[in-house]
């Protein structure tokens, strides 16, 4: 089973930007689709971006859509989330997931392993 962990989360003002990062150990990705997911109090776990093996795919949620971008780099076996024009509504925990297929994904049920998550806050 492959360990996820989450970084870069912490606090910014609105229309800021952070940039946060998936780092696998314990077994490839380079054949997986992977998510990003976030949480904020209180509500449900939401779909925010997923990307597919080569990269050759992405799709993202509508509300971080054209703001938000995933990328990767399996040899590092790394994948990041880069926001930008951040508001408070996107303040949450943001997961790291990975499916054990290659097909985007967008519910939290497709994804078989999670990190643990990183904290983003985002004043006004």
């Amino acid at each position: 089973q492959v360990q996820l962990v989450e970084s870069g989360g912490g606090l910014v003002q609105a229309g800021g930007s952070l940039k946060l990062a998936c780092t696998a150990s314990g077994g490839t990705i380079s054949d997986s689709a992977m998510g990003w997911f976030r949480q904020a109090p209180g509500q449900e776990r939401d779909f925010v971006a997923a990307i597919s093996p080569e990269s050759f795919i992405t799709r993202y949620a509508d509300s971080v859509k054209g703001r938000f971008k995933i990328s990767r780099d399996n040899a590092k076996k790394t994948v990041s989330l880069e926001m930008n024009s951040l508001k408070p509504e996107d303040t949450a925990v943001y997961y790291c997931a990975k499916r054990n297929t290659p097909a985007l994904g967008n519910i939290g049920s497709q994804f078989r392993d999670w990190g643990r998550g990183t904290q983003v806050t985002v004043s006004l």
